[in-house]
């Protein structure tokens, strides 16, 4: 069968869902108001709340979401087969992130621009609030080390990228000032630093001097480096500092010197990424050499493909950024739909080439049951096979392989980067609104909270020994990063559904993806917490997943049956519906 098919049935899909459904949940169901006044206007300061064009913050909201996880998770996820995967990820998109991503803004923007965690105070009581805090600040700390992790082993991987995404920052702080100091136009000039991106990555992937390859430095692959680290140790722990300080600084930058431009940049990045690999698509025509379904798998893909598969179809994350720093950015209440809505459609658009690129690259079945010979085989080589398999599909375009690969490592790079300042941003956020609960003021602190966050997040990604060696933080933490957020995703659909009931509106839109979701997650979570990493049953135990899988299985429960019985309340006396 030929890939090509899959992304016009996709595609097709995605646009019938953003062209109809997320209408009909626009007007029907949230009835956004053109003349609202957003938190942007209302609260605007010049560092948080900035009102914003809309393009130049879906661009924003897209990169900030669309990191690695909607690559990796669609990559490990075919190894069950193509089908279960393409299903998930199209009426994934449509049906549940698109949903909530557009949900968790709405609510947001009509409550004072708070994030989907503080909200829970008012949709669940304070005990609620804290226990939800408590599970975000492990997700978010998760995503740090994950992402991270990811970065770090990209910069080894691919060391002819790391130029262009130096590049990048001094670029975006120019555009930034350019555009809001000097009322510029933001289109041309990000358009052009894209352009001197791509171009330092095309000489870098020619000429061996512009790839700053750590691992060389220190000796290169297999030699002894300082402290009894390998060179390879040394390059990551070396490339893990650089990003903490990078992260601590871009984090607590105004959002107009660093985070928006860069993020405008990084949203053509997305474009042309996404053009080269869907023309690459048509222009090669390949076949698809994955089975439809792996019948030899050796875990089932019922419930495990629904937290896999997480970006890309839904995730708790994008709530995240859609009430934390997106809401305090838009322009008028109506831009929600093109911005969270239409963010989703991307980020499924991204997951959905991610299968096709994976699933062609193979000569033939064989070949890709030999890769992908067991779920933890899959896991451990996704992300590899996708930038492999979109090279392949941009040779198509005549692009040479090595160049391909260099430019699509560029964009996971910059997409993965954009996550990580913004959720260590959300890190700060909610370690302020714990010390202000909890009445320890140096928490609520800005320099204070990002170091917290910051100090964390490297510990981490560095300190844990695992199967990776040295800094194994991010890939051990991976089996647990998605069920929580698919978790953390469930909450805020069940937010939402409580904040519509008590507007006499039709909840059923959010209510039936959270209930499938919540279904789907809690069994996968209770079935590794209890038989997997405790080591109860046959796998051998793993006491950092069991320990915070542990609490962030008996925090949701707590919510969740106090979230029930508030929307289960018939008597909405002392509500405020007029948010």
């Amino acid at each position: 069968m030929g890939a090509i098919w899959l992304a016009v049935i996709g595609g097709f899909v995605l646009f019938l869902g953003y062209k109809y459904y997320s209408k009909l949940i626009s007007e029907r169901i949230f009835k956004l108001d053109p003349n609202y006044v957003t938190p942007a206007h209302q609260y605007k300061d010049g560092v948080d709340f900035v009102p914003t064009n809309r393009f130049v913050l879906w661009g924003h909201h897209f990169t900030s979401v669309a990191g690695a996880a909607p690559i990796l998770g669609p990559a490990i996820a075919v190894y069950w087969g193509w089908l279960p995967a393409f299903l998930w990820v199209i009426l994934g998109t449509v049906f549940a992130a698109g949903v909530h991503d557009f949900g968790t803004l709405v609510l947001s923007v009509r409550n004072k621009g708070q994030s989907v965690g503080t909200l829970a105070n008012k949709f669940i009581g304070s005990r609620g609030k804290v226990l939800f805090l408590f599970i975000i600040l492990i997700l978010v700390l998760m995503v740090n080390a994950v992402f991270a992790w990811v970065i770090a082993n990209l910069f080894i991987s691919f060391p002819s990228s790391v130029l262009s995404v130096f590049i990048q920052i001094p670029l975006a702080v120019w555009i930034g000032y350019t555009v809001y100091k000097k009322n510029g136009k933001m289109l041309l000039p990000s358009v052009v630093a894209l352009a001197v991106m791509y171009i330092a990555a095309i000489i870098a992937s020619r000429v061996e001097f512009l790839q700053i390859d750590l691992v060389k430095y220190f000796g290169g692959e297999g030699a002894a480096s300082l402290f009894g680290l390998s060179a390879t140790s040394m390059a990551f722990f070396v490339w893990i500092i650089i990003l903490m300080v990078y992260v601590y600084i871009a984090s607590t930058l105004p959002v107009w010197k660093l985070l928006q431009p860069r993020d405008y940049i990084n949203s053509h990045q997305l474009i042309v990424g996404l053009g080269l690999l869907y023309l690459g698509l048509f222009f090669t025509n390949p076949e698809i050499t994955a089975p439809v379904t792996n019948s030899s798998a050796d875990v089932s893909w019922f419930p495990l493909l629904f937290i896999t598969v997480a970006c890309g179809a839904i995730s708790g994350f994008h709530g995240l950024v859609s009430s934390g720093t997106s809401s305090k950015q838009l322009n008028k209440e109506t831009d929600a739909r093109f911005v969270g809505y239409l963010g989703a459609v991307g980020e499924g658009a991204l997951a959905l080439v991610a299968i096709i690129a994976v699933i062609t690259f193979f000569p033939n079945v064989e070949e890709f049951k030999a890769t992908y010979s067991g779920f933890t085989a899959a896991s451990g080589a996704g992300l590899g096979v996708f930038i492999e398999g979109a090279g392949q599909l941009a040779t198509g375009l005549g692009i040479p392989a090595d160049i391909a690969a260099t430019i699509v490592s560029v964009i996971i790079v910059s997409f993965a980067a954009t996550t990580l300042d913004s959720s260590v941003r959300l890190m700060r956020y909610i370690i302020a609104e714990l010390g202000s609960e909890y009445n320890v003021k140096p928490l609520t602190k800005t320099h204070v909270a990002t170091t917290v966050a910051v100090v964390s997040s490297a510990a981490l990604t560095l300190l844990p020994e695992g199967p990776k060696g040295f800094g194994s933080g991010g890939y051990l933490l991976w089996p647990l990063f998605g069920t929580s957020n698919q978790l953390l995703a469930g909450i805020s659909l069940l937010l939402i559904s409580i904040w519509l009931k008590r507007q006499g509106r039709n909840y059923m839109a959010t209510l039936i993806p959270m209930v499938f979701l919540m279904f789907m997650t809690l069994w996968a979570m209770i079935d590794q917490v209890i038989f997997e990493w405790s080591g109860y049953g046959e796998a051998e135990g793993n006491m950092l997943l069991f320990i915070f899988g542990s609490i962030i299985l008996v925090f949701t429960l707590w919510i969740l049956i106090t979230a029930i019985s508030s929307l289960s309340k018939k008597d909405n006396d002392n509500i405020d519906i007029s948010a």
